[in-house]
């Protein structure tokens, strides 16, 4: 009876992988995704600080939706303003999304929110004019530089 029991427990294990599998899916590089920044942002942010974002649109493959709008996305900023030495535009780029309450590393182009006025010289000397502030809510698009499998 024991060996009935564990052949039967095998073969529901195997069925859930089976099924789980069945539901993955591939967003192809180069897919476009679209967030909602949550919190705000500051070209005065640190470097490699991390945000938080919301898909903004469901993504669908093949016609079935597999990035729900309103999944957790997490970014970083990856140049700022903050050190006075290395002056840079704000630069973001988009680090993970969560699926089944898991982390899913993404690797996306940088995307740099609206610029503050610059001058002809500050140009010249790499300054930027004001500080500049994304807003929660601040809608953000990133491409996808490789296939991302969830």
């Amino acid at each position: 009876m024991i060996p009935n029991k564990f052949t039967a427990l095998i073969a529901t294990i195997c069925a859930l992988f089976a099924a789980c599998c069945l539901n993955a899916a591939t967003i192809p590089a180069g897919a476009t995704l679209t967030v909602t920044t949550v919190g705000l942002i500051s070209s005065q942010t640190v470097v490699g600080r991390s945000f938080e974002a919301k898909i903004a649109q469901d993504v669908s493959i093949n016609g079935n939706v597999v990035l729900k709008a309103g999944t957790k996305a997490f970014g970083k900023i990856k140049s700022s303003r903050a050190n006075p030495r290395k002056s840079e535009p704000l630069t973001v780029e988009l680090t993970s999304v969560v699926v089944n309450a898991h982390n899913v590393q993404v690797q996306t182009n940088s995307f740099q929110p609206g610029s503050p006025p610059r001058t002809a010289r500050q140009v010249q000397f790499g300054h930027t004019a004001g500080t500049l502030v994304v807003n929660p809510g601040t809608k953000m698009q990133f491409q996808l530089l490789r296939p991302l499998t969830l």
